[in-house]
């Protein structure tokens, strides 16, 4: 374990002026904290901070996020509290720290929501101080390199979490070393024997392929020397995680892997780094398509740098890197290349000095822009969704008709492109020209491509969009903009049924009347009012009296002719005794002696009701019933697809209700569509989690999509939503399960 007086000389090495009293304080301080501790490898809880801050220290770090890693855990994993941290130390720390803690007792459904929950809660610390990403990336750089001590299952279910997450937002934020650690560990601990393999035949042919190197690069800084160009050259060998994600993607084996070996050039200047590839062209042919200037057009992690790959010396494929020392620093370490936090002075890739912040990075904006647009009002789960998808690495590079550049992720269509321009261009978006000519939406993008974006106004995205976009952005935009058009549909079936309620009451109704009665019913807009009427949230009654507090509901006892209820009444959905589906209309005309029945003009029976043939309804859901003249109501959810097609027709739409007691024993019909991974057990675990749940499978269907995946459709019976949404939860938190959907005919 690191002593003291070690973790102050090693800050001292590269920062004279820390404050070593600080950096003695928070050792001492967190020593003690932690105590008797253990971790799981049986070694002492407190050397684990000390090792985080000592990889910090390799990168440069300022005092106070030194002394962030020395403390991060204590607030969650000892008696200590942020109150003491923030006094002992300072605000700043304190806010580090705090930012570095996980959130505890959530009282969320599944693990998946937890974890969803508590990396929103760092991505919007890390948009405060980009300081926090860089502990918690140090952390769980020694989390992982320990990782062996733990069980087999957290093993892998850390290991993936890093593969999806971190890995990936160390790529981003440029940190390349780091997250090529990253990636080997967890391959290593997700598949041994793939690691061992490709580890193995690395070794094997780093020995026969010495000299090659070698020669190679005396070869190169010769030739270059030849020209006036001061270079240093090296070569390096590609990481086991990189050998077999190119072997996976490629579908190769490793013997037909030709670039194994790449070769880092770096020169003293912006115009060497040119001169070099010049070189390098006119001595070797150069390969078609491999050829990259990430100088001219930088990555948005800040990465710069030359790529070209040429057939080199003995017909051997050589991979190149050309960039300056500068350059080589940020594709190293990123945004921890800059100068220390808050301090100025950074020399830059053409040998200008001129003040710039860490938090003025290109990686750092990309973030906290990624964060401002994923907060906002998605579920925990679709945050750590639209966050993975935000952090693929393969890029295109696209331009707007006035040259503006894009970077999307590669798979990227014009809808991608819409949103990535604007907001309100992709919600607009129904076409595009790609290079002048006209395409489809669905178009995939290539580096270079030109993109013009055809507009209307009034459009909105379809929601089938959802599952065809590869960006989070576009994603939760209009994910977003579908609630939108569902709350919009709430207020419209709102209004129209309190138009209908003030016309049985025989009371005239306008929005300056029910503004006037908004604090009554607590709301603060008229479309607040008709949406939660349309959900069923209020009653169209409470809505009448609010309005017109003189009013009381006269309902008719006395005998009556029969007669039809208005379309669209308001109306109740029951079980009789003999379980068979009754629709009331308690606020219209009832028959003497027959209190659940509706009233039809010339038909002696009451009016039969069903559920919707694709899905089902069950309570809890906002419905509503289609009445079909000589058939009966068909009770549908209100989200369902299906009501699209009476939108023409309102005068089919009834306003209905569940009318079942708490504790009815009866279950009432749901479909889900699940994607699942195809593999052994599956089906079987699933069942487990419907049977333990106590949900009654009636239906099941499998379809093989993929070699990989296997969608299954279930009809299942359930009591009410509640039980239902538990289900789905503990579902989608299953590792085997990619994704639960409800459908709703």
């Amino acid at each position: 374990m690191m002593r003291q007086y070690e973790l102050v000389e090693r800050v001292k090495r590269y920062n004279p002026a820390t404050d070593e009293a600080l950096l003695n304080r928070a050792y001492v301080y967190a020593m003690r904290a932690h105590g008797t501790q253990k971790r799981a490898s049986g070694d002492p809880f407190f050397a684990h901070p000390l090792e985080v801050a000592a990889i910090l220290t390799d990168l440069r770090l300022d005092d106070a996020t030194i002394v962030a890693a020395v403390l991060h855990d204590t607030v969650e994993d000892t008696a200590a509290t942020l109150d003491e941290i923030r006094a002992i130390f300072s605000p700043e720390i304190g806010a580090l720290v705090d930012g570095l803690t996980k959130l505890k007792r959530l009282d969320l459904v599944s693990k998946r929501a937890a974890q969803g929950e508590n990396f929103r809660k760092l991505l919007l610390a890390v948009a405060a101080d980009v300081r926090v990403l860089l502990v918690k990336l140090a952390d769980r750089l020694h989390n992982m390199r320990t990782l062996h001590h733990m069980r087999v299952d957290k093993r892998e279910r850390i290991a993936e979490e890093t593969l999806d997450i971190y890995a990936p937002l160390a790529g981003r934020m440029g940190m390349q070393e780091l997250r090529e650690e990253l990636e080997d560990l967890a391959l290593r601990n997700l598949k041994p024997e793939i690691y061992a393999t490709i580890a193995q035949r690395l070794a094997d042919l780093s020995e026969k392929s010495e000299r090659l190197v070698e020669s190679i690069e005396q070869d190169l800084t010769a030739r270059l020397a030849a020209q006036g160009i001061t270079a240093a050259v090296t070569g390096r060998q590609k990481r086991p995680y990189s050998i077999s994600a190119k072997m996976e993607r490629k579908s190769v084996a490793f013997e037909q892997l030709s670039d194994i070996f790449g070769f880092r050039v770096i020169v003293d200047s912006l115009a060497d780094c040119y001169g070099a590839l010049g070189v390098v062209h006119t001595t070797w042919p150069m390969v078609p398509g491999r050829y990259k200037d990430y100088i001219s057009t930088p990555k948005q992690n800040d990465y710069r740098s030359i790529h070209t790959t040429v057939i080199g010396p003995k017909s051997q494929r050589v991979e190149l890197q050309i960039r300056t020392a500068a350059m080589d620093e940020i594709a190293e370490y990123g945004i921890a290349a800059h100068a220390l936090y808050k301090e100025a002075g950074v020399k830059d890739e053409v040998g200008g000095v001129h003040p710039r912040l860490a938090t003025e990075s290109g990686a750092y904006q990309w973030l906290r822009r990624t964060i401002e647009l994923l907060a906002e009002g998605d579920s925990p789960e679709e945050f750590l969704e639209h966050t993975k998808l935000e952090l693929f690495q393969d890029q295109v590079f696209c331009f707007t008709p006035k040259g503006r550049l894009i970077a999307l992720p590669r798979g990227a269509t014009p809808i991608d492109f819409a949103y990535a321009v604007h907001t309100d261009v992709g919600n607009s978006a129904v076409g595009a020209k790609i290079n002048g000519r006209m395409a489809p939406l669905l178009h995939e993008l290539v580096n270079g491509d030109e993109v013009e974006i055809a507009r209307a106004d009034g459009q909105s995205p379809p929601a089938a969009w959802e599952s065809l976009v590869v960006t989070g952005k576009a994603r939760a935009a209009i994910r977003r903009a579908t609630r939108s058009a569902v709350r919009r549909q709430y207020a419209g079936l709102g209004r129209q049924i309190l138009d209908r309620a003030f016309e049985r009451a025989a009371k005239s109704f306008s929005e300056d009347k029910l503004r006037g009665a908004l604090p009554r019913l607590a709301r603060t807009s008229t479309e607040d009012v008709f949406a939660a009427v349309g959900r069923g949230e209020m009653f169209s009654g409470d809505v009448v009296r609010a309005v017109y507090p003189d009013h009381k509901d006269e309902r008719r006892t006395a005998p009556a002719p029969l007669q039809q209820p208005a379309a669209g009444g308001a109306g109740r959905l029951s079980l009789s005794k003999d379980q068979t589906m009754r629709l009331t209309f308690p606020e219209g005309p009832v028959e003497a002696g027959r209190p659940d029945a509706i009233p039809i003009r010339g038909l002696d029976t009451d009016l039969p009701v069903s559920f919707a043939p694709n899905g089902g309804a069950v309570p809890g859901d906002r419905i509503v019933g289609i009445l079909t003249p000589g058939i009966g109501v068909t009770i549908y959810p209100i989200q369902s697809a299906a009501l699209a097609a009476f939108d023409n027709e309102p005068d089919r739409w009834l306003d209905v209700r569940w009318d079942v007691e708490a504790g009815a024993s009866e279950r009432f019909p749901a479909r889900l569509a699940l994607q699942s991974i195809n593999e052994p057990g599956v089906l079987a675990s699933i069942a487990q989690v419907i049977a333990d749940h106590d949900g009654n499978i009636d239906n099941l269907s499998m379809k093989r999509k993929t070699q990989d995946f296997t969608e299954i459709v279930i009809d299942l019976a359930v009591w009410d939503l509640k039980h239902l949404n538990a289900i789905v939860a503990e579902l989608r938190g299953k590792r085997t399960v990619a994704r639960v959907d409800r459908v709703n005919g």
